[in-house]
C-alpha cells in the first residue's frame, strides 16, 4: 500500500542532559517500538528557567514515529526523563520517501498489527 502525504507519521524533537541519557532514551524507544529511528545531536541551548537566562550543553534527539505512538512515546519521555519538564515536541511528517515511511511503519508496528 503506497503512503500518501499527511497519513500520519511525525518527528519529536527532546533534549537531554547528556550523551549517556540520550543513548539510554534512543534504545529504550527502539526497543519498545515506539519509534523506528532516533537521531542524536550535540547542542548547546539557550532559555529562560526560573526568571533567568540558562545556557547548557545537551543532546537532541530527533525520533521519527507515527501519530498513533505518539502519546505513549510523549507519557515514556515524562515518567524516564530526568528532566522536571522534557521539552517533547512533535512535527508532522507531510511527505517522504515511500519506502522510508513504510520502513518506518513497519518498525513501529508489533508483530504486525
Amino acid at each position: 500500500m503506497p503512503i500518501k502525504p499527511s497519513t500520519g507519521f511525525c518527528m519529536v524533537l527532546t533534549t537531554c542532559p547528556n550523551q549517556q541519557e540520550a543513548d539510554t532514551h534512543a534504545r529504550a524507544i527502539i526497543e519498545k517500538r515506539l519509534a523506528a529511528c532516533v537521531q542524536s545531536s550535540p547542542i548547546h541551548s539557550y532559555y529562560r528557567w526560573d526568571g533567568e537566562v540558562q545556557s547548557d550543553p545537551e543532546v537532541l534527539l530527533r525520533i521519527k514515529t507515527t501519530d498513533e505512538h505518539y502519546q505513549a512515546l510523549e507519557q515514556y519521555l515524562k515518567a524516564e526523563h530526568s528532566y522536571d519538564m522534557p521539552q517533547v515536541i512533535q512535527i508532522p511528517i507531510e511527505n517522504g520517501l515511500t519506502e522510508y515511511l513504510e520502513w518506518l511503519r513497519d518498525e513501529t508496528t508489533v508483530n504486525g498489527q
